[in-house]
């Protein structure tokens, strides 16, 4: 029988669409305030996977992502997806959403996301967020899984998210121990 632990701490990576370049001081601003110094912040690139998020947010959605300085148990992770949703409303205008923000977890061994959509593939974690592995690390590289969205598999993604992972073993190994 295996003795439960506490978790190690992973990295908060929130992934940006956003289709208002105008907004995104604001939404960094809004996102410090809640998590702590922004350590990585990708330049944004253009959003050209799927039209899902066209007719809400309009065209010229860019991606990008931001990660935390501070770690954060990954047990938050459904409660810090829920306070992204109210962000992502904070934000909107007539109606519509002008940002779409989907947390994640950087662990050495994978990239997580959390959701509100169900899906044999994802676990519930707490009021109606599931946890879903959307990227795992092995043989010094990212590697898809078949539900991995177009855009986590794509080498500007994919590039961003090794960056990000090595300033997170970077702090591992800074750690006091």
């Amino acid at each position: 029988m295996g003795t439960a632990a506490a978790f190690v701490p992973e990295k908060l990576v929130i992934a940006i669409l956003c289709s208002r370049p105008g907004k995104r001081a604001r939404l960094h601003e809004a996102l410090e305030t809640r998590w702590g110094r922004i350590d990585t912040e990708c330049d944004p690139f253009p959003f050209t996977w799927t039209h899902y998020y066209d007719a809400e947010m309009g065209g010229a959605i860019e991606r990008s992502f931001v990660s935390f300085e501070r770690l954060v148990d990954p047990a938050a992770l459904a409660g810090i997806k829920g306070e992204t949703n109210r962000l992502e409303d904070e934000l909107r205008e007539e109606g519509g959403r002008t940002v779409n923000l989907d947390p994640g977890l950087m662990a050495l061994s994978r990239f997580s996301l959390a959701t509100t959509k169900e899906s044999a593939h994802r676990i519930p974690l707490s009021n109606g967020i599931y946890g879903e592995i959307t990227l795992l690390y092995a043989h010094g590289a990212f590697r898809p899984l078949p539900w991995t969205y177009p855009d986590y598999r794509a080498e500007p993604t994919l590039t961003v998210l090794a960056g990000i992972r090595g300033l997170y073993k970077g702090q591992l190994e800074a750690a006091p121990r």
